[in-house]
């Protein structure tokens, strides 16, 4: 990441309108309450109590760029902030920035959901997050919020409007199975690759029949690997056959290829069952890149959602009123954007390393947020 990225993104804050009403008389400029929890998050700083510490512990620091009127905010108003901070807003800043910053994209964009454990209480259910993952650069793309009591289906669409996917392939798991995605992803010129399941029981007969009818068939392109990692060997097959005559063409614009992966996991001497997952997709995938399109989508598990649990720990956080958990969320998604994006550290360092670094040396932080001293 250069000087300009960090820099790109205050200014991308600096739209953001303030939530509070000026007739309150406000202490504590917005834009600095921002940028000092931005900083506290990259600084190895997982709760609101956290950022108003830090705030306090690094107030001479935070001087050097900040003006700091009347001090460092207190916990409450942190958090009053962050309750009150229109979220669409928050992510339409965010998505700028990400536009502006990662230039043209190529590869796979992940689309995957992810429940906020800790954010749930007294009867009220914990907010889910589907996110957009471009699997190459290990970045966040945008977020959006899945209303209460619906489910990923009414969020998807919202979140792929607000992408520019033109060129892209779009990989989504069972649930985003729709007709309606793959329109959508297809009018806005991206490609779809879907996970086929029981929610689609038709289409999923049709694409199991053909692959049964084609067993011994010439036609079929298949890719064989083995992938050996920490311990675990994973064996997969991925056969790839063309759609036509077998997907309804006026049910799933653009479809050109239908696929199958079969994968075996041995961990130590306990080998798994067999998992045998079915896809459709809009672009003419060879077996080859249909494998590693999947294991693409894959890694917004261990590359998103595990690292926000284990390396920021969103799952123990107990932000739960009104817009927090939402906003709190997308803070620590722009701190591992920052630091993915931070081409300057050569090393193979783990996120939880490289916040700790932040943490302990001033001018790393600096350079990271792209701050300029006064």
């Amino acid at each position: 990441m250069t000087k300009t990225t960090g820099a790109s993104l205050v200014c991308c804050l600096g739209e953001v309108t303030d939530p509070r009403k000026p007739s309150n008389g406000t202490l504590h400029d917005f834009l600095e309450i921002l940028v000092i929890a931005i900083s506290a998050v990259l600084s190895d700083c997982d709760t609101i109590e956290d950022m108003a510490e830090w705030g306090r512990t690094k107030e001479a620091w935070l001087r050097e760029f900040l003006v700091l009127k009347n001090g460092i905010p207190s916990e409450k108003t942190f958090l009053r902030i962050f309750q009150a901070l229109d979220p669409k807003q928050f992510e339409a800043a965010f998505r700028r920035w990400v536009a502006g910053v990662v230039g043209a994209l190529r590869g796979v964009v992940a689309v995957d959901g992810k429940t906020v454990r800790g954010s749930g209480s007294g009867g009220e259910s914990a907010i889910h997050m589907v996110s957009a993952f471009a699997t190459e650069l290990g970045v966040v793309l945008g977020q959006e919020k899945v209303a209460s009591k619906s489910n990923e289906i009414t969020a998807i669409p919202e979140l792929l409007k607000a992408l520019y996917i033109n060129g892209l392939l779009v990989s989504i798991d069972a649930m985003g199975c729709q007709k309606s995605f793959a329109r959508q992803i297809t009018d806005q010129g991206g490609d779809y690759l879907l996970a086929v399941k029981d929610n689609q029981p038709t289409l999923l007969e049709a694409i199991k029949t053909e692959f049964i009818d084609q067993y011994q068939s010439e036609a079929v392109d298949r890719n064989r690997q083995v992938l050996a990692s920490h311990g675990r060997v994973v064996g997969q097959i991925a056969s790839v056959l063309p759609a036509a005559g077998v997907v309804n063409l006026a049910d799933w614009p653009k479809c050109k290829a239908i696929g199958l992966v079969d994968s075996l996991r041995t961990v130590g001497d306990k080998e798994s069952d067999l998992e045998r997952r079915y896809y459709i997709s809009s672009r003419e995938l060879t077996a080859e890149h249909l494998a590693t399109a999947v294991r693409a989508h894959w890694g917004i598990e261990n590359r998103l959602h595990w690292v926000l649990d284990v390396s920021f720990g969103e799952d123990a956080s107990t932000v739960r009123k009104d817009n927090a958990p939402q906003n709190c969320s997308l803070l620590k998604k722009i701190v591992l954007n920052l630091l993915r994006l931070d081409t300057t550290d050569k090393t193979k360092r783990s996120l939880r390393m490289k916040r700790k670094r932040a943490a302990w040396d001033d001018d790393i932080r600096a350079r990271i947020l792209g701050l300029t001293r006064r």
